[in-house]
């Protein structure tokens, strides 16, 4: 890459630090940014350091929030008998889109992958069991991980732990998504489905 004045150049650095963002990418943002008014990078620069401002961790879910409690933790028509464990805070909002899920969450902080050095000491599984032994009228904890290896994993290994707690630990559902074609589902999903299925 050509060599750029030093503010072009050290942007160019920061967006590329992003994922899935290499340097062409990140030029191409930059540039971007120079093509808008002052006013407009002056407020997407505002709303960059209001991340690091204006954000805390929730208490007890640990997800990113305004105040000590999210919006969920804090609101009292949400059922507190049932916990769902999610990898990362934008797992929340995707389960919250569905509207069929009314309970509390959980944010692990990622899912086991020794390889990359994230072990079970790094993610937030002393703070999930403690709230666990604190919450008596919790009776169902919901793993909501990806179905890929390190969630697979990561569920095996919390759910060991959640039993020995007595809490009924369950996860989500997998099978055929709508629009699929059986010709193209591979064993495990389509065997899910059988086991999996309801009544017409």
């Amino acid at each position: 890459m050509r060599k750029f004045p030093a503010p072009i150049h050290n942007l160019v650095a920061a967006f590329s630090t992003l994922p899935g963002v290499g340097p062409k990418t990140a030029l191409r943002y930059v540039f971007a940014l120079l093509r808008q008014s002052k006013s407009d990078v002056e407020y997407f620069s505002r709303s960059m350091t209001a991340l690091t401002r204006d954000l805390t961790v929730c208490k007890l879910c640990k997800t990113y929030s305004e105040s000590e409690l999210c919006e969920i933790c804090h609101d009292p028509r949400r059922t507190t008998e049932a916990l769902c464990v999610v990898a990362e805070p934008r797992d929340i909002s995707t389960i919250e889109a569905t509207g069929a899920y009314h309970g509390r969450y959980f944010v692990l902080g990622g899912s086991l992958n020794p390889v990359e050095g994230v072990t079970p000491d790094v993610l937030n599984i002393r703070e999930l069991l403690k709230r666990l032994e604190t919450e008596a009228n919790l009776h169902e904890v919901i793993l909501a991980f990806s179905p890929n290896v390190h969630g697979e994993t990561t569920m095996l290994y919390l759910s060991k732990l959640i039993k020995k707690l007595n809490r009924k630990t369950t996860r989500l559902a997998r099978g055929l998504p709508l629009g699929a074609d059986l010709e193209f589902a591979d064993e495990i999903t389509l065997g899910e489905s059988l086991s999996g299925r309801r009544e017409v």
